[in-house]
């Protein structure tokens, strides 16, 4: 298993697929399927049986899991970045490769 470096609560921008172009905040990571649910991406129309939580029932929009490598970290600049991890005196921290700036 590889270790994933996008982690829950980052904001990512899509870099491939339909929703190419799309941001938003990562709600959760999914470590075993290499995927992540991104805030307002990736929506799915999920059809639902009447029950005690939603007795109406009907159509539900709810967010899809996207694959990790179609996904980049956004900076706090805007700008697309790769991560990688270092040590600083004895904690590791992860850095944008492209500003050096530790996230």
């Amino acid at each position: 298993m590889t270790k994933l470096k996008i982690k829950t609560g980052d904001t990512v921008k899509v870099i491939a697929g339909d929703h190419k172009g799309s941001e938003g905040k990562v709600q959760k990571v999914l470590i075993d399927k290499n995927k992540a649910i991104v805030e307002g991406v990736n929506m799915v129309k999920k059809h639902t049986k009447p029950s005690a939580q939603n007795p109406q029932g009907g159509i539900v929009e709810k967010e899809a899991a996207i694959h990790i490598s179609n996904l980049s970290l956004l900076t706090s600049k805007g700008e697309t970045t790769r991560v990688g991890y270092r040590m600083e005196g004895d904690k590791k921290v992860r850095f944008s490769t492209k500003s050096n700036e530790v996230i």
